[in-house]
């Protein structure tokens, strides 16, 4: 029905004055003034002035008028109106180009599919959401879907909840603006915002309508605008969390994240079009990445290259990837779709102390931060951190992604650090940063001893004010707190070492590095410790340079270049006898062991163990002793003195047995009785070779060693498929395969070919 028309329904003549309309409703259904009244329980009289114009019924009455008449609440307006009531088609447009958000829209078709199920409900559905996430654009492209199913009208209003202004819409003349669009006459507007709300409800009774509700602030702004009876359906859009609309009014409440990365790429292609999209697909991609997959971000970027279609898209990337000045590419002048201003809108609302928290988080590295490391950041209590990290979450500032854990994409991350930039001065934010890494490198350092107890001292300097570690009790809660947080702690390094935080750059990494080796995670040591070592060399530490010269032959081992393993591990070990440090001679010792073995120099790699274990066993450190021992023992295994090998091993299997059991993440334990496994089979025990490697592949699966673990498997295939017993081949040999494949190891190679020799 068009605006401005005049309804009709059976028994209703169209036009005419109030009281040809309103007699000819009560006639046409054989009703006597007389009748009318009495179904009313009202005198004759007050139907007549009625019927003559002198008085209206009041707002009490007409519900019962209606449902008397057989009319809707619209169409009773029409007939006590002295011109037709207009339906309101108060819908802005639609964005052009809508894409994704399949879950969304589904989800509201869910609702309206429900309203009627529950009778005498009104259903509202809350959208919330960060700045230019596209919430209003979901709510409008929905609600211009549906508006044929809501025949007496469409109104809408942005409430200016988030708004340049910095004035919210009251709720008064949100109402006064909705009575306007109902047709409701000024002299009959009653004088008091109440009366005006009871009027609002009362023509909204019985009728059918569709009410947007956009950029609410609260739910005190949203309250007073809901109808009071059913037929209704009610969208509210906000970046504010409206969860007392659930809990207090039944709202449906759907959070908008950004797009995901096929809809944002297809967003691109549909505002850039089919063949320039599909002539740059990689720019597209890393444009939709650049803005964060935000649609505010993509739509101004989109129109930007619509402005320039002769620019390449690659360009575009180019000018995007700088982070320090993708806002600025992000600003259109207006600020109505500039991201900056945008967010602006979001951040002037905040108190002081949600304003400083928030500007905090900039610094931090990503992807996510907890309430213990964020209390840390602010120097705040943690009770007072979780209270500023939800209040932020409530205004979709940050996002509590997982329980705890806090983020936001990485243009809320700029525009964070810009205002950290321009409202706390340099010392201010080194101390948080500083403060930040103590908290990492603090808690890191007593989860890496409840996971291995014989590493090597490391001595921390005093934590700042303000930075309270976690509380870590058990090598469970370690292993917990390092999965959780691996992320964060290699971003922590590369924050250490970009900020010369020197300390923290090469220690934070031999915090973190027996747990990465535990987890097959260690790649990013290659990058991150010779920039560690070099820190340490800055620091002139020397005990620092040793240990890390170590860690870093290991690398060049692991890389296969055997020449500069073994310099820098003789380097380590002269640098540990120069400190007079046992335990480190030890551990270079080790290590030279280790590199001199995979040259197949056995020999040579035999001397060193045997020194590594005098050492250790000097200084009383049994783990070090249980593992040279074995070592000592593979190595005979290797000289073919399998008898020796044997006792060796055994006797570290005696004193590794132990501490095994107090920690289930120790795999030494399972080193040994892979060497006993190989001694076994070379002595022709094959029965007893596979009791060892079947106890070898147990402590590797416990501890969530998955190479290692492959490793055995191949070992076992072997051993089956000599005795023949070859499905139990196969199906260990393709376990192993499964797990080398998806860490990307090369010796799956060799066991696909085994397998394809099955």
């Amino acid at each position: 029905m068009a605006a401005g028309s005049t309804a009709s329904f059976p028994g209703q003549p169209s036009g005419g004055t109030r009281r040809e309309r309103l007699a000819q409703r009560r006639r046409a259904l054989g009703l006597t003034q007389e009748d009318l009244a009495a179904k009313l329980e009202v005198e004759r009289t007050t139907v007549v002035r009625w019927e003559r114009g002198e008085t209206e019924p009041l707002p009490s009455v007409r519900p019962r008028l209606a449902r008397v008449l057989r009319v809707s609440a619209g169409q009773l307006a029409e007939l006590l109106d002295a011109d037709a009531a207009p339906v309101p088609r108060q819908l802005p447009p639609a964005v052009t180009d809508f894409t994704g958000r399949a879950a969304e829209l589904t989800a509201l078709t869910v609702a309206l599919s429900a309203a009627g199920s529950v009778p005498g409900t009104v259903v509202i559905s809350a959208i919330g959401g960060t700045a230019g996430v596209g919430k209003s654009a979901l709510a409008l492209h929905w609600a211009h879907r549906v508006a044929d199913q809501f025949p007496d009208g469409q109104l809408h209003v942005n409430l200016r909840g988030f708004d340049p202004s910095g004035t919210p819409a009251t709720p008064a003349e949100a109402i006064r603006g909705f009575l306007d669009a109902l047709g409701v006459k000024p002299g009959r507007i009653p004088p008091t915002p109440d009366a005006q709300a009871g009027l609002y409800r009362s023509l909204l009774a019985d009728r059918r309508m569709l009410i947007v509700l956009d950029n609410a602030r609260d739910e005190q702004q949203v309250r007073p605008l809901l109808p009071a009876s059913p037929g209704s359906f009610v969208i509210v859009t906000s970046r504010s969390e409206l969860t007392g609309l659930a809990s207090a009014d039944g709202a449906r409440l759907i959070s908008l994240d950004v797009l995901t990365e096929a809809d944002a790429a297809a967003l691109l292609t549909a505002r850039l079009g089919e063949s320039r999209a599909a002539a740059e697909p990689a720019a597209v991609a890393e444009i939709a990445a650049l803005c964060a997959c935000l649609p505010l971000a993509l739509s101004v970027t989109a129109a930007r290259a619509d402005a320039r279609p002769r620019l390449p898209l690659a360009a575009l990337a180019t000018e995007l990837r700088d982070a320090a000045g993708r806002l600025d590419a992000l600003d259109t002048g207006d600020p109505a779709v500039s991201v900056r201003a945008v967010f602006s809108w979001s951040y002037a609302r905040l108190s002081d102390e949600q304003a400083r928290m928030f500007r905090l988080l900039g610094l931090h590295p990503g992807p996510d931060i907890t309430v213990p490391a964020a209390a840390s950041l602010a120097a705040v209590d943690q009770p007072a951190a979780r209270g500023l990290l939800r209040n932020l979450s409530r205004v979709h500032l940050i996002a509590e992604h997982a329980p705890g854990r806090y983020t936001f994409h990485d243009l809320l991350r700029a525009y964070a650090a810009e205002q950290a930039a321009a409202h706390d001065s340099e010392t201010d934010r080194s101390a948080a940063a500083g403060r930040l890494l103590d908290h990492y490198l603090h808690t890191a350092d007593r989860a890496c001893w409840l996971l291995h107890p014989s590493r090597e001292p490391v001595a921390l300097s005093p934590s700042r004010p303000g930075v309270e570690p976690e509380s870590l009790a058990d090598p469970q809660q370690a292993m917990a707190w390092f999965e959780a947080e691996q992320q964060v702690l290699l971003e922590a390094i590369r924050l250490a070492v970009s900020s010369r935080f020197d300390e923290h750059a090469w220690k934070l990494p031999l915090a973190i590095e027996h747990f990465l080796a535990l987890r097959e995670l260690d790649r990013p040591l290659s990058d991150i410790l010779p920039a560690a070592l070099a820190a340490a060399t800055r620091l002139a530490d020397v005990a620092g340079q040793a240990v890390l010269s170590r860690s870093v032959a290991f690398r060049y081992a692991d890389l296969g270049d055997q020449e500069q393993a073994l310099a820098q591990m003789t380097n380590s070990l002269a640098l540990s006898r120069l400190l007079g440090d046992r335990l480190g001679e030890a551990k270079a010792h080790q290590g030279l062991a280790f590199i001199t073995e995979a040259q197949g120099r056995y020999a040579d790699s035999l001397d060193h163990v045997e020194q590594a274990l005098r050492l250790y066993q000097v200084a009383g450190n049994k783990v070090g002793e249980a593992e040279t021992l074995n070592g000592a023992g593979w190595l005979h295994a290797l000289l073919g003195d399998f008898g020796r090998a044997r006792t060796l091993c055994r006797q570290a299997l005696a004193i590794s047995a132990e501490h095994d059991r107090s920690n289930p993440f120790y795999t030494g334990t399972g080193y040994i009785w892979d060497s006993l496994g190989y001694i076994e089979r070379q002595l022709g025990d094959t029965g007893e070779a596979t009791a060892c490697y079947e106890r070898a592949l147990a402590i590797f699966r416990n501890a969530g060693s998955r190479s290692e673990a492959a490793e055995v498997l191949s070992k076992l295939g072997e051993i089956w498929q000599d005795t023949g017993e070859l499905p139990r081949a196969r199906q260990a040999w393709q376990q192993a395969l499964a797990i080398l494949e998806d860490l990307d190891l090369p010796q799956a190679g060799d066991v696909r070919a085994r397998l394809a020799g099955l």
